[in-house]
């Protein structure tokens, strides 16, 4: 045994974060956390990772069968213990290597930093770990999924016996996601043990060798892999059973809302970073936007919302009227909301409260002589707050405070409440619990039953089957293939995906 837990208590003023949680890990194991979002894992990594210090929780904490004490994340570390956290610790204006070697550089006579040997110690742990990055390139010139290699790739330079991975694939492509997979595989191998912490059940199903799972912040069980099955973690996982994972009813799409014809698009370097691109959007319909990392998919929302690139050729409408370009206060007065992929980065303030948060966009509707009306502002912001079901106190919580899918349900309450035609929803999903994303699907169906239509991209391709009528994959900035609902597999999706151009 390397690491166990033994009924873990851990209390906050007012909430009970952790109850009795007991779990284990052996040397050479890979070991899944499940849970939803609020069921103590963050909690729990913080402990293990001595920012939880010993004594600030009831309970016992062993590492190699001893009381471990740790009064910071100095011991941890020197207990062999890593953490690979959902939001990335790096610095954007050094290079790959010297985020890798950040805090341990190589050192010559004199205390020099020796260059030319972190430059060829971070290539050697590159290529060891199949990643293909040039160990001289600025971290501020990656994508996000290559800023998360690096990060995995500074944790397992520090030779730990323990790796524990808070969401490592949630910014990762597909492609990306198998190479992760197999650098674990291959620790494995050599018995450095890894803690996997995913909403991702294929994932975990694919790596696991145990599942524990958390619930409410007590353990609810600890399974086998190899004899359990999705459907019963999952119901350990929310206490109840859950039907179909992506509940899309059928529409029946109505008249056009959204038109887009032989849009390109340059970004402010003045490279084609969109090309040719065009489709339509019907009234209560989804349409599915996929492709690999790169492909322009974020761009695409990111122009149509008038918030990026520099349009070269095309014409975009909104039901029947030309769509200004690079303007989001036209945008979304005129009907299109967008949730973007970063939530914490650009879609809420993070020190304020729900409230401030979700009235953000739709201020002028609560607006007279430049005075707010708070009340009706509070009784809107309520309505929304109930109808979306945020775990919290109240609309006076700091939405910082929230868990994952709770502040995406503030992020998308605050885009409904300009009333929009069409809510392009980029990868609402992404870092979310099973359950989160049963309510997210289920308010696209409402939505779309109710008459908006909806721009969904994502990267996980059953999502984009179960939840679209049409599918479109981008190529490279262009079209790679469109097809409806009844066509699509991930198969052809990939295949789209991945031609030349």
């Amino acid at each position: 045994m390397l690491l166990r837990t033994h009924q873990i208590t851990k209390k906050f003023p007012g909430v009970t974060a952790l109850s009795q949680v007991s779990f284990e890990t052996v040397h050479g194991e890979i070991h899944a956390l499940c849970g939803e979002n609020g069921a103590g894992k963050s909690t729990l990594i913080k402990l293990l990772s001595g920012i939880h210090p010993h004594g600030s929780y009831e309970g016992r904490l062993e590492v190699d069968g001893v009381e471990a004490r740790f009064s910071g994340i100095a011991d941890s570390v020197k207990a062999g213990i890593a953490v690979i956290y959902q939001e990335l610790a790096l610095v954007d204006e050094m290079t790959v290597a010297e985020n890798i070697f950040l805090g341990c550089e190589p050192r010559r006579w004199g205390g020099l930093v020796d260059w030319p040997r972190m430059f060829r110690d971070a290539r050697l742990l590159l290529e060891r770990f199949k990643v293909d990055l040039d160990p001289a390139t600025p971290v501020k010139q990656l994508g996000v999924g290559q800023k998360q290699l690096v990060e995995i790739v500074k944790a397992l330079g520090k030779n730990s016996r323990l790796l524990i991975l808070d969401e490592p694939t949630a910014a990762l492509a597909e492609h990306e996601v198998q190479v992760l997979l197999e650098i674990l595989r291959d620790l494995r191998s050599r018995g450095i043990t890894c803690v996997y912490i995913s909403h991702k059940l294929e994932e975990v199903f694919a790596i696991a060798d145990r599942i524990t799972v958390l619930r409410d912040g007590s353990t609810v069980a600890t399974l086998k892999t190899a004899e359990t099955t999705r459907e019963e973690v999952i119901a350990r996982m929310v206490g109840r059973e859950l039907g179909d994972l992506f509940p899309r009813r059928a529409s029946s799409p109505g008249e056009e809302l959204l038109s887009v014809q032989d849009l390109s698009v340059r970004d402010e370097e003045g490279s084609l970073r969109l090309n040719r691109i065009g489709f339509e959007l019907r009234r209560g319909e989804v349409l599915g936007i996929g492709g690999l990392m790169g492909a322009g998919r974020t761009e695409l929302l990111m122009h149509l919302f008038g918030a990026w690139g520099q349009r070269e050729a095309g014409k975009v409408t909104l039901a029947g009227q030309p769509l200004p370009e690079g303007d989001p206060a036209r945008v979304l007065s005129m009907g299109l909301a967008l949730v973007s992929e970063d939530r914490r980065r650009y879609g809420l303030v993070l020190e304020e409260a729900i409230g401030f948060n979700l009235s953000l966009s739709s201020l002028g509707e609560v607006t007279q002589l430049g005075w707010v009306n708070q009340g009706e502002e509070a009784r809107r912001n309520r309505a929304m707050f109930d109808q979306l079901r945020v775990k919290a106190t109240g609309l006076e919580a700091v939405v910082g405070r929230l868990s994952g899918g709770n502040q995406q349900k503030v992020v998308i309450g605050k885009a409904l409440l300009t009333r929009p035609k069409v809510v392009m929803l980029d990868e609402p999903t992404r870092g979310i619990d099973v359950g989160a994303k049963i309510e997210i699907y289920e308010l696209i169906n409402r939505l779309t039953a109710e008459g908006c239509a909806v721009l969904l991209v994502s990267s996980e391709l059953p999502e984009l089957i179960g939840m679209s009528d049409r599918i479109m994959m981008l190529n490279e900035g262009r079209v790679g293939g469109s097809f409806t609902r009844a066509e699509a597999s991930q198969e052809k999706l990939m295949q789209a995906a991945m031609a030349h151009s």
